[in-house]
């Protein structure tokens, strides 16, 4: 019912959404004659900060048009892969007519990005993205949300996601011999959960995994995530925040924990930044900073822009992840495909490299729970295993921003080319390609 008030609520208040940005325009518009009235930059700006917090924000796009490979400009070409009922897998194809440039693209190491499914689209891991192709061909897991997947493609559980990830792997393998995976909070668990099916039925398993600020042991250094998840039970979760989706959405009746209480609960987490973050925007458009303002419109329209996640993956992450430790404990069994139950046994892997990166303040996943990974991988030789910690790096920074692109990725890059045989830069197969 909840969900159904907001979205009659939020359908009530577009239009008005809609008239503050007509509002702001007339403002703004030095052709206008409202432009030329007192106070008239202070109503513009209030009205475009009015229109901002009242708008619906639709899935932004990745919109990487070009990046630089050794200085040279690279075309990419955005397009998905694999189209499952509740993932894409996306890649980003990258073009040259520069013969040497050709040569490097194609002799670069291929990497699976395995972006979050909890709360925020993969767009989030856009400088993730950019960075990474000046060295690496990349895909990534591109979630749909929940509320456009109609209930006729069934339940999505949290063995579901690590099949699907598994599935990514053997594509990349088959096309071209290895791969490389990257996974970004999160999916640190389901990740390291299919690697180490992967390992224990004797398949091939990628080069290197890397792990960056997830929850792999929650229970060190518990942030305030990790408490709410400890402080109610999983009944709590299931009558408080899971609802279904409205009839107007392809999804309809699908059983969610919805994006938009998901958005609730990470304002919540720092109301005051917030406030004093659009207050701040007020002041720059007032002042005429059109880049601090533009900078504040390009952060909020991928923080705002929120998906709903299915019900049991949510229920079974809490409870598998936050609850009852299962990765940790090696108590954690995933259903397979073809219906086998298979405990998860990370001790199996030996022959891919694990680098585990952490953030000094990050509020998310506390101190040593991505680096738990470095004791239950007991299996992977010491030399094959490396740990990072970045100072003074939250959790965004650690895959976004100046740390991330000067500190965190040259570290990344190394690791993954100290990781990738030599035959395979040399000799890239022909179906192969940037």
């Amino acid at each position: 019912m909840l969900y159904t008030i907001y979205e009659a609520q939020r359908s009530l208040m577009e239009p008005f959404a809609e008239l503050a940005q007509v509002a702001s325009k007339m403002f703004s518009n030095p052709q206008t004659p409202f432009s030329q009235t007192t106070m008239a930059q202070r109503m513009a700006a209030g009205y475009d900060l009015m229109y901002r917090l009242g708008k619906d924000y639709e899935k932004p796009q990745f919109g990487i048009a070009t990046v630089k490979v050794d200085g040279v400009e690279v075309a990419i070409h955005e397009r998905v892969e694999i189209d499952k009922p509740f993932c894409e897998l996306r890649r980003f194809k990258r073009f040259s007519d520069d013969p040497p440039t050709l040569a490097t693209l194609k002799g670069q190491p291929v990497v699976l990005i395995v972006a979050p499914l909890s709360g925020h689209y993969a767009t989030l891991l856009r400088d993730t993205v950019k960075t990474m192709l000046s060295g690496h061909k990349v895909y990534i897991t591109d979630w749909k949300n929940a509320r456009l997947v109609p209930t006729s493609e069934g339940e999505f559980h949290l063995d579901d996601y690590v099949n699907n990830v598994q599935e990514f792997i053997r594509h990349l393998q088959s096309t071209y011999g290895n791969c490389h995976v990257m996974s970004v909070c999160q999916p640190t668990v389901p990740v390291l959960a299919a690697i180490s099916l992967m390992a224990s039925r004797g398949e091939k398993t990628p080069l290197s995994m890397t792990m960056m600020g997830g929850p792999i042991d929650a229970r060190r250094s518990p942030t305030a995530v990790n408490n709410l998840a400890t402080q109610h039970s999983i009944d709590w979760f299931e009558n408080n925040v899971i609802y279904r989706v409205p009839e107007k959405f392809p999804g309809a009746g699908r059983r969610v924990y919805p994006g938009f209480m998901q958005h609730s609960g990470f304002v919540a987490m720092n109301p005051d930044r917030h406030a004093k973050s659009h207050y701040d925007y007020f002041k720059d458009l007032v002042r005429g900073d059109d880049a601090s303002a533009e900078a504040h419109r390009k952060f909020y329209d991928e923080y705002n822009a929120v998906l709903d996640m299915d019900a049991d993956y949510y229920l079974e992450t809490i409870q598998t992840v936050f609850q009852k430790y299962s990765l940790v404990e090696g108590t954690w069994d995933v259903k397979s495909p073809e219906g086998n139950i298979e405990r998860v046994r990370p001790q199996d892997i030996k022959t891919t490299a694990l680098l585990t990166v952490e953030g000094e303040l990050d509020d998310i996943s506390g101190s040593g729970q991505t680096e738990a990974a470095q004791d239950i991988c007991s299996g992977i030789p010491k030399e094959d295993r490396s740990h990072m910690e970045v100072t003074g790096a939250g959790h965004y920074g650690i895959f976004s921003g100046r740390r991330w692109r000067d500190q965190v990725y040259p570290r990344v890059r190394d690791f993954i080319l100290a990781h990738q045989p030599a035959a395979a830069q040399a000799t890239p197969s022909a179906r192969q390609a940037a």
